[in-house]
């Protein structure tokens, strides 16, 4: 079954380009060039991925990517930011995006970031297999990396696929450093300089859902001046 990638892009040229390179990859695509449509459109949850534009009339990308988030959509999200925006950027990975990319921007660059975010997807969804669970518990974390599913004193924590890859690539192997780049490439599955912002703002992100005081983290901890480590201690696997 091909997976559904939703283009919201106002501007003519870019929408048609982005949607023609991503039919060549054999994605079913379908577009959008007013943002409360787009909307509407990404609320039907029919879609594995958003590509989304930051600036948009009648509703911007950041307030779709807000109202996506806060109605539990954790579809992926790639945002179209323009290349002298760092504040759009920053905003839309805190409002929930997954990635950004900056205009103007390859085709080349596009379909990678689009296959392994789509990839992130395919974890998420596919079945988990008939073999014993395998369970990370750190004091009240808990993860179930089967079923993809967090937990905190027993409540479920809903996590994007993106933030759940990150929280279990670090917290399997707690006490261990990781560079910002380091994470971009494990997690992402790219490395370009100039993107540690989305490692920066899902970091945010994890601590304000998993911590209960994100400004003292137990959990996803910061080592200044090398980037971030999951805490060793407290630490039990199954």
């Amino acid at each position: 079954m091909k997976r559904r990638i939703l283009v919201i892009e106002d501007d003519p040229d870019i929408n048609k380009l982005v949607s023609m390179n991503l039919r060549d990859m054999n994605y079913e695509v379908e577009s959008c060039d007013v943002g409360s449509r787009g909307l509407q459109m990404a609320m039907s949850g029919h879609f594995d991925l958003i590509v989304l534009d930051v600036m948009l009339p009648e509703m911007d990308g950041l307030e779709i990517c807000m109202r996506l988030r806060a109605a539990q959509q954790l579809m992926p999200i790639l945002m179209l930011t323009a290349k002298d925006s760092e504040a759009d950027r920053v905003v839309g990975l805190e409002m929930g995006a997954d990635d950004y990319i900056t205009k103007p921007f390859s085709v080349r660059e596009l379909q990678a970031r689009v296959k392994a975010m789509l990839r992130r997807v395919e974890m998420l969804t596919k079945k988990p297999v008939d073999a014993a669970p395998e369970l990370l518990r750190f004091g009240g974390l808990e993860i179930d990396i089967a079923k993809r599913q967090v937990m905190i004193d027993q409540q479920p924590i809903e996590l994007t696929s993106t933030e759940f890859d990150l929280l279990l690539y670090m917290a399997r192997q707690p006490g261990l450093v990781f560079s910002r780049s380091q994470l971009l490439d494990k997690v992402w599955g790219y490395h370009h300089s100039g993107y540690e912002h989305t490692v920066n703002s899902h970091i945010n992100r994890l601590r304000t859902k998993l911590e209960k005081d994100p400004s003292k983290p137990e959990y996803v901890l910061t080592v200044w001046g090398v980037g971030y480590k999951f805490a060793d201690s407290h630490c039990s696997g199954h």
